[in-house]
Parts: structure tokens; C-alpha cells; sequence
């Protein structure tokens, strides 16, 4: 998208249409894996459910897991006036703006302090993960019509995944998963940003129709 005065557009995601309007991320076929994985993780679990969905974006990711968990409570955290908006406007047209909230800040600023009693069941992110360099470089063209924060990882494309990893466990509860997407050939640095963390356990890739990792998972627990 290129303008926050250009016309919403409707895209499928995870069974429920999403409005695309402003400068917002367009969601990608690999953040399906994410969100199945993240709903497969805590869909048998009884009771409320306390869910984060960082650098929400348009708010696909928050709005279909409330969708299919309708005992899930959803926060959707973006650092953008355009994502917070879009996912606000998406959450009304869905019916879902009561299980669903926005917070606007830089990642986990967002949200109150941890310890507040507040922590999540799941913490889902899709976030920025391609390089500085790939953007003024082969992957120019993601530009020409979405932001560049919905890209800009940092110079090794890991800046983010550094913080969300680092950031997480202190607004999990203990046993909460944590589940991300990760650019193509970063599951070695994925997988070493949750082990050398060491606060998590029953960490897993998991692997798209091709059989290239794009997800990691793992348990706020006794890291390993």
C-alpha cells in the first residue's frame, strides 16, 4: 500500500477477509504457517486466553486467532499509526473488536510492565527480518508500495528477532509459547537467539510446504 488516502483493498487470510488501507504490511502466504502453528499451540487449552500479537500490522494475525479461539483475548501491538488504525477498522468489520485491543508502541513498550499479572498464553510476531542492505539492493522493489518498517531488520535482518526474543519470556506466562516467522536461511540465527536466551524449552522450526523452516516455536521454561 502507498498512501493512507488509497482505497482498502480485500485479501484472504486464514479463513476471514482482511482490509488492507494505508501503509500497511500486505500479508504473505508463509504467515499462514504462523498463524496455524500459533493456533494448533494453544487451541486445547481450557479456559481464557491471553494473546499478544506483536507488530501486528494489518491485524491478520490477531483477528484469525480470535476468529477460530473465540475464548482468546487478543492485544495487537504495532509501532504505526496506519497498522494500529487498519487493524481497528478490520477488528469492527469482523465483529471481533471485543476480544481484540490495539496498543501503539516500540515492540513491548506497549504493553504494561511485565509482572503485572497481564502475561500471555502466546505471543505470535511476524516482524521485520530482511537486511538494511537486501532493501537497497535486490529486494527494492518491496518498497514501491509498503513500508519499509514492515521490512527493515536491521543490518543482518535479525534486529528485531534479537529484542522479540530477548523481550518475550518476561510477558509469557510460565509454559506460554512464543511463536515467530524468520526470513529464509535465518534458522540458524533463530534457533541460537532462543537457546542462548535461556529462559526457553520444547524449541522447534517448523517447515513450509517446500520444506524450508519459516517458523520458530518454544515454551517459556527451563531453557535448553
Amino acid at each position: 500500500m502507498s498512501g493512507s488516502d488509497a482505497s482498502p483493498i480485500t485479501q484472504p487470510f486464514l479463513g476471514i477477509e482482511i482490509q488492507l488501507a494505508g501503509s500497511v504490511l500486505v500479508p504473505r502466504a508463509e504467515t499462514e504457517l504462523l498463524g496455524e502453528t500459533a493456533i494448533r499451540l494453544v487451541k486445547e487449552l481450557d479456559g481464557p486466553l491471553e494473546v499478544i500479537d506483536m507488530c501486528c500490522g494489518s491485524g491478520n494475525l490477531a483477528l484469525a486467532i480470535a476468529h477460530h479461539l473465540p475464548n482468546a483475548k487478543v492485544q495487537a501491538c504495532d509501532l504505526t499509526e496506519d497498522c494500529i488504525a487498519t487493524t481497528e477498522e478490520n477488528a469492527r468489520l469482523l465483529g471481533l473488536h471485543d476480544r481484540v485491543s490495539t496498543l501503539r508502541g516500540d515492540l513491548f513498550s506497549a504493553l504494561p510492565h511485565a509482572g503485572s499479572g497481564e502475561e500471555a498464553d502466546l505471543i505470535v510476531c511476524n516482524p521485520p527480518y530482511i537486511s538494511s542492505g537486501r532493501l537497497e539492493n535486490e529486494s527494492a522493489h518491496l518498497l514501491e508500495n509498503e513500508p519499509r518498517a514492515a521490512f527493515d531488520g536491521g543490518p543482518y535482518g535479525i534486529s528485531i528477532l534479537q529484542r522479540l526474543v530477548r523481550d518475550a519470556a518476561a510477558h509469557l506466562k510460565e509454559g506460554g509459547w512464543l511463536a515467530f516467522e524468520f526470513g529464509e536461511g535465518q534458522h540458524k540465527q533463530a534457533l541460537h537467539l532462543l537457546k542462548r536466551a535461556k529462559c526457553y524449552a520444547d524449541i522447534q522450526l517448523i517447515d513450509n510446504n517446500d520444506g524450508v523452516p519459516r517458523v520458530a516455536i518454544a515454551r517459556k521454561g527451563h531453557g535448553q
